[in-house]
């Protein structure tokens, strides 16, 4: 039977602040997050594991506060001066462990913002003493952050989780698919993230409904690749 061919249309996530789900995973980085809570130090430190929400309450913070958002990767010290005149986000800091020039533009971003009366948020994956940094006055101001940490997810969260993936794809799946995926899947925000992309996927190319005899087969097929690329790495 021929196939159906599938195009991976980029998905639009939704980022404002109503789309965001508060949960006791998650509660405690969106009250620190909050435009009326002044951090002593006038910088936060917001991580979690890859797809628990640090892009969007960075978003959430930044449309409340006026602030810039840009990658830590393309951060450069010529910037700095003009990012430096109001409240600024700085995403996947520890990016730049590799990069002596990056870490020295930052270490300057966070003394001028400050200097100026603004803010600053950094985000990253982990602990902040473990990203890596090897300029030393830079380590040091990001550990003198306040941090906020996001959680992995619990059942409620993980369900709002997928229903947002799958929104943000504009795909809706049958009414038994979610509290399947949530009682049967990795508990995890990236496990979500590639039961969604499969499932988008099959969908498109076998023109089938998103129903949970697909979901059970997705999760056959990443449990099936997971073991394979586990055995490849142990031989």
């Amino acid at each position: 039977m021929a196939q159906q061919l599938s195009f991976d249309l980029p998905a639009k996530p939704a980022l404002g602040r109503e789309d965001f789900f508060v949960a006791p995973s998650n509660a405690m980085a969106v009250a620190l997050l909050d435009p009326q809570f002044a951090w002593p130090s006038g910088k936060l430190v917001l991580t979690g594991p890859k797809g628990a929400g640090k892009t969007h309450l960075a978003h959430v913070w930044a449309s409340q506060s006026g602030a810039r958002i840009l990658s830590a990767a393309a951060l450069t010290a010529e910037a700095v001066p003009e990012l430096a005149q109001g409240p600024v986000v700085v995403e996947d800091v520890p990016q730049t462990a590799g990069s002596a020039e990056q870490q020295n533009a930052l270490f300057h971003l966070h003394n001028m913002v400050l200097a100026n009366g603004h803010s600053l948020v950094m985000t990253g994956r982990g602990a902040p003493n473990l990203w890596g940094l090897t300029l030393p006055d830079l380590q040091s101001r990001v550990q003198a952050a306040t941090h906020a940490e996001l959680q992995p997810p619990d059942d409620q969260l993980l369900a709002v989780v997928l229903a947002k993936l799958f929104n943000d794809r504009q795909i809706t799946p049958k009414p038994d698919v979610i509290p399947y995926l949530v009682a049967h899947m990795d508990r995890s925000f990236a496990a979500a993230a590639r039961i969604v992309g499969r499932l988008d996927h099959l969908s498109l190319a076998e023109k089938r409904s998103l129903s949970r005899p697909l979901a059970v087969r997705a999760l056959s097929e990443i449990r099936q690749e997971a073991t394979e690329n586990d055995a490849s790495a142990s031989g």
